[in-house]
């Protein structure tokens, strides 16, 4: 084939194929999902880490599904995309948000007043995406606020949910 290789210590970096792909089998890059349903937030203004404990992928080994965080291997800007989505949203919380906090920036993704609803909503999904600017060493979590109402009635559903990264430059 027609296919140029970057080799450092015997390992693969940078492939350019014969039709200009290039691949880069050591660029951090992860998708996780929820391993199960989440439920029982706090309903006192703290904070919930979204439980992403499954890896689909995990390239370069950064995300740690233990305490649901991505550490960036080396300085640069990562894209950062979320999606979750909650079932049995109630009416009466004043209301709910998610946002990235990274080691040096908090992105706020998405927040909505759920008082608008008449009635409770059967669910409600959140997306959002953020470029970081992180340093080698830096982390990033998905967390989700819950302000008033009743703290066991909200539930992350694995059904869409996921937290996915990569380095851009």
């Amino acid at each position: 084939t027609n296919d140029m290789y970057f080799v450092t210590n015997a390992t693969e970096r940078m492939r350019i194929d014969a039709t200009g792909a290039v691949t880069m089998p050591l660029q951090p890059a992860f998708l996780v999902v929820p391993g199960s349903n989440q439920s029982g937030f706090a309903s006192n203004n703290s904070e919930t880490t979204i439980n992403f404990t499954s890896e689909i992928f995990d390239q370069n080994s950064d995300f740690n599904t233990g305490t649901k965080t991505f550490t960036a291997p080396v300085t640069g800007r990562y894209q950062l995309n979320i999606a979750i989505r909650t079932d049995n949203v109630p009416n009466n919380i004043t209301y709910f948000l998610m946002r990235v906090k990274t080691s040096n920036r908090e992105y706020l993704l998405n927040i909505f007043d759920t008082r608008v609803w008449d009635t409770n909503s059967g669910f409600y999904s959140f997306t959002g995406a953020a470029l970081a600017d992180m340093d080698a060493g830096d982390t990033a979590l998905v967390l989700i606020k819950q302000n008033g109402g009743d703290a066991n009635a909200i539930t992350i559903s694995t059904d869409g949910a996921y937290f996915s990264g990569y380095l851009v430059a």
